[in-house]
């Protein structure tokens, strides 16, 4: 499976883990694919140790890293991120900090064990480019992901410039069509029933188009992606290669709480929903008290990006690190696709990409015994 995108990246398949944890990527890359490591929500310091762990595991074995430069957010042009934060936290009105606190208080959530604020990271221009700089540093980051929007042109040239590859995701064609334009090396089209920021149009329909649209530009599948008979049917639209996510959620590898792995393994396909409750642009994740609160229309509405990711950021972490206590599961952040309702067993992520491939052998093999047959 070694295509023209896995020459350019140095790869032998594939197959693109969008993941948090630094244990993730390694393993990934090892088994041949590529690991991206998700930056948003570290601070500097962390993505420099997280790197720097990564560097010392994977051996010479590339990886990719992932920003979220939005293109349209409150206090875009700012570029100093402390005082974009200090501008940013006077937004807030404190009517929507009270009833975050409150849906935490009411769930019996623990608080967090000091006084400490949850800083601005990520979701912006200002807080994206130190982690981009840091990322560069490193000989074996061959890619650089954009999650929303096209990047801006100083950004997809300083990556250029070093020599690396720029990806984006998108879930429109007039997206697509902007990425090619400005630049954008790799486009990854994203169906509505991936998990995370995603758009309308559903995997199925929007990735033969999105080929169609930016031809010669490669074009990853995401959205629906857990076994490789789904990895075939993208390879057989016309795509370069499988971006997943959800599929890493609940790896032996995976950094999360064990209640909170549980928590994925039993949701079903049903129980995602797309809200704006945790970041303030359409985020899907598994559906709980958390976004029901928000949804309601008595309530606070959900402010823009990132002002209400300053709102759910306490939740966030207070969440994860107390997934098993009292009633927490029950507002936990579990950002996924619709695909978790496949995703049932805790594997290993090496076992996860050799499983991919051999489901995207029997698949091919089955359609090839279907031609020779007729």
């Amino acid at each position: 499976m070694r295509t023209p995108l896995c020459e350019s990246l140095g790869i032998d398949v594939p197959i693109f883990a969008f993941t948090h944890c630094r244990d993730v990527v390694v393993e990934v890359s090892k088994a041949g694919g590529l690991g991206v490591l998700g930056m948003v929500g570290f601070s500097v310091e962390q993505v420099r140790q997280e790197l720097d762990w990564i560097d010392a595991h994977i051996g010479d074995k590339p990886y990719g890293v992932d920003i979220v430069i939005p293109q349209k957010y409150e206090g875009k042009g700012q570029t100093d991120p402390a005082e974009l934060e200090q501008q940013l936290k006077r937004m807030v009105p404190q009517a929507h900090r009270d009833f975050a606190a409150k849906i935490l208080a009411d769930h019996h959530v623990p608080e967090w064990p000091d006084d400490s604020d949850t800083p601005l990271i990520g979701w912006t221009e200002a807080t994206a480019r130190p982690l981009l700089d840091e990322a560069l540093k490193r000989p074996a980051v061959r890619l650089i992901a954009n999650a929303l929007g096209t990047p801006p042109k100083e950004v997809i040239d300083q990556i250029h410039e070093s020599g690396r590859l720029v990806a984006a995701l998108c879930g429109k064609i007039k997206q697509g069509l902007q990425h090619k334009a400005a630049g954008v090396d790799i486009i990854i089209a994203q169906g509505s029933e991936g998990g995370g920021h995603t758009g309308d149009i559903g995997s199925i329909v929007l990735w033969p188009q999105m080929v169609d649209a930016v031809a010669p530009v490669p074009v990853l599948a995401a959205g629906g992606i857990g076994n490789g008979r789904q990895m075939a049917a993208a390879m057989a639209m016309g795509c370069a290669g499988a971006w997943t996510g959800s599929l890493w959620l609940t790896v032996a590898e995976a950094h999360a709480e064990p209640a909170q792995k549980q928590n994925l393994l039993e949701a079903t396909s049903e129980d995602t929903v797309r809200s704006r409750s945790w970041t303030g642009k359409p985020c899907r994740m598994v559906r709980n008290a958390w976004s029901d609160a928000w949804d309601a229309p008595e309530n606070p509405k959900p402010l823009g990006m990132p002002l209400q990711g300053l709102v759910s950021a306490d939740a966030v972490r207070r969440t994860s690190r107390y997934a098993a206590v009292g009633e927490t599961r029950k507002v936990l952040f579990n950002p996924c696709g619709q695909v978790i309702g496949q995703i049932n067993t805790i594997e290993s992520s090496r076992g996860v990409v050799m499983r991919l491939l051999e489901e995207y052998v029997d698949a091919v093999e089955r359609l090839s015994g279907l031609l020779t047959a007729s």
